[in-house]
């Protein structure tokens, strides 16, 4: 029997499926094709998701829509094409001044294969300064709207930047929240839920499935998990694992010091 690979609106629909509060998406990021394959093959992981700072530092350029669209896309094609499951690209501002200019490059996202996309309401990538909300919301919707036309159910994971630069500006985050998702998002990555109570505040009050960033101190998988979190990610610090450990082998190499075991591992295109 000939294996048929799943559409990109197949894979869109399951990608949205898979945040469940309660039940989280857990993504380790990746940046190139063969991460993706790695992560891609490891027992239990499901989806995967790109985190743009890592994308943009291995090609040699800052973080901050420092790449081009193109070359933001040419990068997001190489990651679907090496893989058959959903992938979310953080797709940073949208690469574009208006919605209409997001729309078109949503468009050409979704024809790259994209299952998914992460969006951030803020203005640059230096401050947390965000849009003014309605033409935040906007701008998910031209991403909906987008992937309405290409008969593609994207899983749109709306950003809001609100609490990572003001803390005690709880309903702005809040408000942005459900009205990025009245505009089409299916779950909010919300930057700054630093304590248990946020985030359980933030999961009774959002429409959608709460995405978090999370890192070393931050709360336990399972208690994010206990508290009705929808999705997990780590952002550019698989990169940072990564370069540890390869930094780590230098050293030990450069001393004449044993071989790391790592040096045996197998990998395939």
């Amino acid at each position: 029997m000939t294996h048929s690979a799943p559409t990109t609106a197949e894979k869109a629909a399951l990608l949205a499926s898979l945040h469940v509060p309660g039940d989280p998406l857990i993504v380790t990021n990746v940046w190139d094709a063969m991460t993706a394959r790695i992560v891609a093959r490891t027992p239990g992981v499901r989806a995967l998701a790109t985190a743009s700072h890592s994308v943009a530092y291995a090609l040699g350029v800052p973080d901050g829509e420092g790449m081009t669209v193109d070359v933001a896309l040419d990068a997001a094609r190489r990651i679907v094409s090496s893989t058959e499951l959903p992938v979310s690209v953080d797709f940073e501002r949208g690469y574009a001044a208006d919605p209409g200019g997001v729309r078109d490059n949503v468009a050409r996202l979704v024809e790259a294969g994209a299952a998914g996309l992460n969006i951030e309401d803020s203005l640059d990538g230096a401050t947390s300064d965000r849009r003014p909300i309605q033409e935040a919301a906007g701008r998910v919707a031209a991403a909906r709207a987008a992937a309405e036309a290409a008969g593609v159910p994207l899983a749109i994971n709306a950003r809001t930047d609100t609490l990572a630069g003001s803390p005690d500006n709880w309903q702005e985050a809040i408000d942005r929240a459900n009205a990025y998702v009245d505009a089409g998002a299916t779950s909010i990555f919300m930057l700054g839920l630093g304590t248990e109570q946020r985030v359980a505040d933030a999961v009774a009050a959002v429409r959608a499935p709460i995405a978090v960033f999370a890192h070393p101190g931050y709360l336990p998988l399972q208690r994010l998990t206990e508290l009705g979190v929808g999705r997990v990610s780590f952002g550019p610090q698989s990169l940072g694992l990564t370069l540890h450990h390869l930094a780590a082998a230098a050293e030990q190499l450069t001393a004449r010091g044993d071989y790391p075991a790592e040096l045996g591992y197998r990998y395939e295109l």
